[in-house]
This record gives C-alpha cells, structure tokens and sequence, in this order.
C-alpha cells in the first residue's frame, strides 16, 4: 500500500505490475498452411491421387534428365543430323529408340489416365457416396463448391503436364532429326511437346467430369471416358493431326529422280500429276507396263508429286490443336458448371 490511494504499484510508475508467472498461457499461433478454406477440403479430399501425380511427375521428369545425358553425349561425338547412307541414324535408333518409344507411349498415355483415374471419379464418387448432398446444409454455395472441387484438380494437372512437356521437349530437341526416326508427326513428339500434352489432358479431363456428373456412377463413368478417350485419340491421330498444317508439293518427272524434299519433313501424300497439277492416286494405270504407259499417255500423266509437311509448321500446328482443344475444354466446362446449377447433383 501507499500512502495516499491504498493502490498495488511497483517502484516506478504507480501502474499495476503484471505476474511474470502464473498468468494464461499465450494463444497458439494459427497453423499456416498454402491452402485454405474450400481448395484446402478438396486437397484433403483428393489428396492421395493429387500427391501420386505430383510425386510421377518429379519421377519422370527426373528420368528424362537422367535420359539427356547420355543422348547428348553420343550426339556430341557422332553429330545430329543423319548422314547420306543412314549409318548415323539406325546407330542412334539401336541405342535410344525403345527409350524414346517408351517415353512417348507414356506420356500419350497420361491425358486418358488423368481422365480415367481422376477426371471420372472427381464428382461421380460424390455423388455415388451421398457425400455432394452435404453441400446443400454448408453455407458455401454451390457454385463456390463446384469451382474449388474443379479448379485445384485442373490446375494440378496444368503443372503436372507443363512441367512432363518442358522435361521432355528438353530431352527430344537436340536428337529431332534422329529421334524415333525424325518423325515428328507420327512418332508421339507432336503429342508429347509442347501445349499439345496440357490440352489434350484438360479435354479428356474435363470430358471425363462431365461423364461422372451425369451418369453418378464411378465405374461406368471411368469406362464412358475410357472409350471416350480412345475414340479421340483415333480421330485425332487420323482426321484432325494432318490438317493442322499447310501440305507441301514437291514435283518432279515420272521417270525423274526421287524427292529431295527438306530435312525434317514428313512425307503425307504420294500423288500422279498432269502437267496442268491435276491429280490421280499413285495406283493409277498399275497394268502391265505397256498397257500402262498407254493409260498414262491418254490421261496426261507426266510427273508424280509428293506432298509433306515440314518442320518449321510443327509449333504453329501444335498451337492451333491445342487451341481447339481448350476451346472445346471451355465448353465442357460450362456445361458441366451449367448442369451443377441446373438441377440438384
């Protein structure tokens, strides 16, 4: 006590003084985490598959790394372009073919897989479980529920396939010409690099959603987008791919000397020409010779022409697939986002 006020003060300043012990214990400071609120629920949810694509995606790329150096090693010694006899190149594909084969057969493979093991179950176990009814008595909406539930998915699987395109562009660059044959176009590069490998994963992906929102059943919705996605690939491989690019026409004399058409180029077309450019199929007037000299000396026929695609088209090709591919990805999505709101899920 003092003198005055009957007040507890220390020597100082007349102010209560504060216990060192045996006050409260401070608060716990608040766990920190990268996700929070509806994308952290949906990691939670999904973590499993999320984190087994993530940890894939390290371990390939990692591999193709590990796959650069000994590719740039013989191509530092030998050269990478093909010589006049071929030595060169059936040298490269005894050494590294069935490592590239394999590298590209997995990476076409993964937009059906994502669709397949991800894409088809993401709404349609939901749904199946009981467990999308909950999101009616939360007071997050459903818009809000459908964005999270889709958004994080998707924008893993934009990192996942950028991250598995840039690994293996790295590794398939330098060897183009002597890689799987310098086929470019059908031998898994024009699907492995670039945007193409994104695109075509967020199609099926978001084709496969749609599949398991409407049919409410994992399984079925899993071999809807199986089929599906086999369908695509097929049209794709055989009525879209080619199109993408602008057909080159090397002509020449029928009794000339063969193409000399540019390094790099894919040769698509093999055609009998008029002089005029009109075009018959290669397997006209095949009779017996000279029946067949007549037959093309009645049609005109004096010179064969060839038709390819070179290199230098392949990024732009590239861009407008993956163009269509996203523009029809949009749509999927909006149907999907329009049915979520249309009617109970």
């Amino acid at each position: 006590m003092d003198g005055t006020g009957g007040t507890l003060s220390n020597g100082t300043g007349g102010r209560a003084s504060t216990p060192a012990t045996g006050g409260a214990a401070p608060a716990a400071a608040p766990e920190r985490r990268l996700l929070r609120g509806l994308p952290w629920l949906v990691w939670r949810r999904h973590r499993t598959a999320l984190s087994i694509g993530l940890l894939v995606t390290l371990g390939a790329c990692a591999l193709f790394a590990y796959e650069r150096i000994g590719v740039m090693d013989f191509l530092d010694a030998k050269g990478s372009s093909p010589d006049a006899k071929g030595e060169l190149l059936m040298e490269f594909q005894d050494k590294f073919n069935s490592m590239f084969s394999s590298d590209t057969s997995f990476l076409q493979f993964v937009p059906a897989l994502v669709a397949i093991f991800f894409g088809a179950p993401l709404i349609a176990s939901e749904q199946e479980h009981g467990t999308v009814k909950l999101v009616a008595t939360q007071s997050t909406g459903r818009g809000r529920w459908i964005a999270a539930t889709l958004g994080l998915p998707l924008a893993i699987a934009v990192l996942c396939t950028v991250l598995l395109s840039a690994a293996f562009t790295w590794l398939w660059s330098p060897a183009r010409e002597l890689a799987m044959f310098g086929d470019w176009l059908g031998g898994g590069a024009f699907e492995s690099t670039g945007p193409v490998l994104v695109a075509m994963t967020l199609f099926l992906t978001s084709c496969g959603i749609a599949f398991g929102m409407l049919i409410k059943r994992v399984v079925a919705a899993m071999v809807a987008t199986a089929v599906f996605s086999a369908a695509t690939s097929l049209i794709w491989t055989e009525k879209v791919r080619v199109h993408l690019g602008t057909l080159r026409n090397y002509t020449y004399p029928f009794d000339g000397e063969g193409p000399v058409t540019p390094r790099g180029s894919i040769q698509i077309d093999d055609w009998l020409a008029t002089a005029d450019g009109k075009l018959f199929g290669i397997n006209t007037c095949t009779s017996p010779e000279a029946t067949a000299d007549a037959c093309r000396a009645k049609l005109g026929i004096v010179n064969r022409v060839i038709q390819y695609l070179d290199y230098p088209q392949m990024a732009g090709m590239q861009w407008l697939g993956a163009g269509i591919l996203l523009a029809l990805t949009v749509l999927v999505l909006g149907f999907v986002l329009w049915q979520a709101h249309r009617r109970p899920l």
